[in-house]
This record gives C-alpha cells, structure tokens and sequence, in this order.
C-alpha cells in the first residue's frame, strides 16, 4: 500500500456529483444490504468486523444511525469506545475488544477502535514509539487471526474531513440546541493538536494496512454514507452467500 497523505486527499466529493442521485443510490444500497444481511445471518459463515475511525465530529454517530440501522438489529451490535476502565487497563490492550468481535453471521460495527491505543496514546505521550510499533504489530496479528480463525472480513473507514469543517461542527455543538449534548469542552483543545494526530493516523495507514483502510470524504454526509454502504454492500456480494436447507 502507498503511503497516504491526508493532506493530499480531498475531504469532499468529486465535482459535478448530483447529490440526489447519489442519495437515491444510497439508499438502493441499504435495501440490498438489508436483505444480503439477512442471509449473511442464516448461512452463518462469515462476519464482518466495520471499524469507524475518524476526528471529533467527523460523522461517526451520524453514519451508524444513517447506513447501519436498515440492518434488523438482531444481526449486528454496536459498540462505541471510551476512555480505558481500570479493570480494562489492567489487561493487555486488546483484552477488551476481543470480546466485542462479531460471531459467525453478524455484523460488529466499532465506533472508534484498538487504533486509538496507538493514536491518541502518542499523541499525549501516554506511550514510546517502542511501545507503539509493538502494539501495531499486535494489531496486524489480532486481525489476521480473526480472518483465519472466524471467517471475519475486517473493513477499515477513516472518515476525513477537513479541520475547517470540524472546527465549524464543534462550534455548532456551542450553539444549535438540538447538538449541545455532544458537546466536549476537551474536543476544541484536541483539534488544537490536529497535525499531530494526522501524523500518528498515517503511520497508523502505513503500518496496519492488511485488510487497508477506505479513506472516506466526509464532509459532506451524503457522499460518506455512500461510499461506506457502497463498500459493505460490495463485501456481502463476494461472499456469494446462499440459504442453508433444511437441517435433518
């Protein structure tokens, strides 16, 4: 994989994109997704293992509700991550995301992930770079091991958008009502460290790149759910999934 630099990404869709057509497709997509859904659970072969990373306010709640919730919920869990709990930070970091790995037939979807223990770890100094290269092969291994041992297909979105916007999402947080519950007076002093994290996330990229991350323009919702349902819809196809009979 080549090396990705974010600055050199657009953090917006293609030009001349019609943005409702892009919406109509979108939600083409979510009825095939729901019904692909449905035999992924019936066959019980597969999981997928969806991994949401991305910056304070880059969409990562709005994306779950608007792409993930078409799915019948008995078929996929949501987790979102938070600060270590002691007990948690009394085990290896990867203790606590092992038990929120999807079974045979479900659909896992991380909000936030074990990449934050390589990501805003560094950039607080919570740990060495020493620290940091063995936790990334940690991470490489943990993956593979889930393919190998589970049949979990693990896909990787870094939602990107552009810290303008990210500054006018925080400040919208201060002053639309309907937002100020998600408002965090830590998150204006965390985008003051933006360049950092960017620095630390494509290190992230460039060392934990199997399965590899989607880099997904987010600062326009419309085109961030397409590109994501886009891609676990093309996921459900190639498993090429059919209906158990009936069991004798």
């Amino acid at each position: 994989m080549a090396s990705i630099k974010l600055s050199k990404i657009s953090t917006r869709a293609p030009k001349g994109l019609d943005k409702d057509k892009i919406k109509n497709i979108t939600r083409g997509y979510l009825d095939e997704i729901e019904n692909l859904q449905n035999l992924l659970y019936a066959e019980n072969k597969h999981s997928i293992l969806v991994i949401i990373q991305g910056m304070d306010a880059s969409g990562k709640d709005g994306l779950t509700k608007d792409v993930f919730t078409s799915i019948n919920p008995q078929g996929i869990q949501v987790t979102s991550w938070k600060a270590p709990t002691p007990e948690e930070l009394s085990h290896d970091f990867l203790w606590r995301i092992h038990q929120h790995t999807p079974a045979k037939g479900m659909i896992q979807l991380h909000n936030r992930s074990h990449y934050e223990d390589i990501l805003i770890t560094r950039v607080h100094n919570w740990i060495d770079n020493a620290i940091a290269k063995k936790r990334m092969k940690s991470i490489n291994d943990f993956e593979n091991h889930l393919l190998e041992n589970n049949n979990t297909t693990i896909l990787k979105f870094y939602l990107h958008i552009s810290h303008e916007e990210q500054v006018a999402r925080l400040q919208e947080r201060m002053s639309i009502p309907e937002k100020m519950w998600k408002y965090n007076e830590n998150d204006l002093k965390e985008s003051e460290l933006w360049d950092t994290y960017m620095k630390y996330y494509e290190e992230a990229f460039a060392n934990c790149n199997d399965p590899q991350w989607v880099i997904v323009p987010a600062d326009q919702n419309w085109y961030k759910n397409y590109i994501v349902a886009g891609k676990l819809l093309q996921t459900l196809k190639d498993f090429k999934m059919k209906f158990p009979g009936i069991k004798k």
